[in-house]
């Protein structure tokens, strides 16, 4: 018989600055990078008023890490410097591995009514692919499957497998899954994920119970403490529910759908030296990454 997961803990997204001035609410990143190893950083950018994103993210570098950006409204234009250039529009996938330094730049362009929506996911990279050769993978929604369960729940498969059906991204080292789910007005839905590793979802819309109990103890994000109360277990929009152990989570919506991203992966267990854009192993890799960007000699010539 599988094991549940259970809520582990709870929090809403709190608003930050980030880039050249860009208002977004940060789910999770910079204070405990273990809480989600592999996963460092969940951004929810979500404006309708453009002066809150249009600064954009000139021009900066990335070592060590994976950023993954989904869009659901609005685009962002982009390059890099391996001459890639062009635009994520809505319901594409920029997965971007910057291994051994990148460097780019993201504008964000709202739609005719100003709406902009998108997310940006960091995932590490282990020690021994930190210096891997770059890579850029643009994904369009076109290319992203869909798949309807028995249950009525709708799956678009941006990494991972469900029922035989893969996603785009393949041969990513931590074996991430990253569906984005729509759970239909009294509906459930399970999904099963390998033992040990770390599973969280971001609700996008609705509410629903993340927890088959409905009743576990969570936690909500108060000046940056974690504040213990007992309640259902029923999350809406930006909150992130990080599941503990075991083989499945179960998800039930209410009167209403619930939509969110679900985002599994291997956790790495290594130790993480983190300042800024660059993710690396020791002090001594950082100030080495940031020297070399000084000199000029971070990006990294093909052998």
């Amino acid at each position: 018989m599988n094991k549940i997961r259970r809520v582990k803990k709870a929090y809403k997204s709190r608003p930050t600055l980030e880039g050249a001035g860009v208002h977004l609410r940060r789910a999770v990143g910079f204070d405990r990078t273990d809480l989600l190893d592999p996963f460092l950083l969940l951004d929810d950018f979500h404006s309708s008023n453009p002066r809150d994103y249009i600064r954009g993210f000139p021009w900066h570098p990335h070592r060590g890490i994976e950023t993954i950006t989904y869009m659901l409204q609005g685009r962002v234009e982009h390059g890099d410097s391996m001459g890639n250039s062009g635009v994520i529009s809505p319901g594409d996938v920029q997965w971007m591995t910057a291994g051994s330094g990148i460097i780019h730049q993201e504008m964000p362009k709202g739609q005719k009514d100003g709406l902009m929506w998108g997310f940006q996911l960091w995932a590490n990279l282990p020690a021994s692919h930190k210096m891997m050769p770059p890579r850029y993978r643009g994904i369009t929604a076109e290319q992203i499957p869909e798949v309807t369960t028995s249950g009525g729940a709708r799956i678009k498969i941006i990494c991972g497998e469900v029922d035989k059906v893969a996603g785009p991204v393949k041969d990513i080292v931590t074996s991430p899954e990253y569906l984005d789910v729509t759970v239909p007005p009294g509906s459930d839905f399970k999904r099963s994920i390998p033992g040990g590793h770390t599973a969280f979802a971001y609700v996008i819309d609705g509410e629903g119970y993340f927890d088959d109990r409905r009743d576990p103890y969570h936690y909500e994000v108060v000046n940056d403490r974690y504040f213990e109360f007992e309640g259902d277990a029923v999350f809406g929009p930006e909150y992130l529910v990080m599941f503990g152990d075991g083989d499945e989570i179960a998800v039930s919506a209410g009167d209403k759908p619930v939509r969110f991203l679900l985002i599994s992966g291997k956790p790495l267990r290594e130790p993480v030296a983190w300042y800024g854009p660059i993710v690396m192993n020791t002090e001594e890799e950082l100030r080495t990454a940031f020297e070399e960007y000084k000199l000029g000699t971070f990006i990294k010539k093909p052998a």
